[in-house]
């Protein structure tokens, strides 16, 4: 069972914290409570057998686990039985695009431009992407204690500066969506060309940059996203002839090309094509 949930945990824990956070209104509440959840399904799907649909329950979970939390408060902050009103009436299950939207939501919350640059990137490693603390602060050879206390204060700016939880009107989605695609490309150019450190590449934040590409061009299929997802895969095709035994480049000219992604060059060769097509 623990298996189970660990590849549950794997494929759709960023999917029930994105509809969380939009239920909950709180990053930490949202996070807590679903970790909550998946400790009681450890314990219940052993006697109860897995659920029809394993998200919709964890979500549900871990909804009313927030909901008792939030009651224990109430009783010294009268000013939380509104919220817990609210959730309460809201509805068991969020649909397929409810969630992407989510997903979406949160994606635009992290990258929102009233955070410093620092602070986008460390927040959407964590929350949209799902690497620990532990990660983002060795991918960045930052101390776990530093770049804990950098999400912790950009998590206060977004409660305290009322940052909506929100995909950006369309009057406003090209300036939102730049700033998107900046932390994303960021990510990207860090793991691949390491600005410090031993290592002259980080494959994990390269590959969490196209990961990152690829669902924002899934739910928001704009030329902009498929352009800078085709320059991530084309440059990432590359990977496994960059560098010797020893870890030093090997220039262009030099590279094995038989050892060039095929199938990711000719993805994002695709991407070109398509966002050429647009004209834009």
């Amino acid at each position: 069972m623990k298996l189970l949930l660990d590849q549950i945990y794997q494929t759709e824990s960023r999917r029930i914290l994105s509809t969380l956070i939009r239920l909950l209104g709180d990053f930490d509440l949202a996070e807590e409570a679903m970790h909550d959840a998946f400790a009681i399904a450890l314990q219940k799907w052993e006697i109860d057998g897995v659920p029809d649909n394993p998200r919709a329950w964890l979500i549900s979970t871990a909804r009313f686990k927030a909901i008792d939390q939030l009651r224990r408060q109430a009783r010294f902050d009268y000013s939380i039985d509104t919220v817990i009103n609210e959730l309460v009436a809201e509805e068991n299950e969020s649909n397929e695009q409810q969630i992407e939207d989510d997903q979406l939501r949160l994606i635009f919350t992290c990258c929102h431009p009233a955070l410093a640059e620092e602070a986008r990137l460390a927040l959407t490693l964590r929350e949209v992407c799902g690497m620990t603390t532990e990660e983002v602060a060795r991918a960045f050879l930052q101390k776990p204690t530093t770049l804990a206390q950098r999400i912790v204060r950009a998590k206060n700016k977004i409660r305290e500066a009322g940052i909506p939880y929100e995909v950006p009107e369309t009057d406003q989605l090209a300036e939102r969506l730049h700033s998107v695609l900046q932390v994303i490309y960021l990510i990207f150019n860090e793991g691949y060309s390491a600005s410090n450190g031993e290592l002259l590449v980080k494959h994990d934040l390269a590959s969490e940059a196209i990961r990152l590409g690829r669902l924002l061009a899934q739910l928001l299929p704009e030329p902009e996203v498929d352009g800078l997802l085709a320059l991530m895969l084309l440059q990432d095709s590359r990977r496994s002839a960059r560098l010797d035994a020893n870890g030093d480049l090997i220039t262009l000219d030099e590279q094995d090309r038989r050892l060039w992604d095929q199938q990711q060059i000719g993805e994002g060769c695709k991407l070109v094509i398509q966002t050429l097509r647009t004209q834009r």
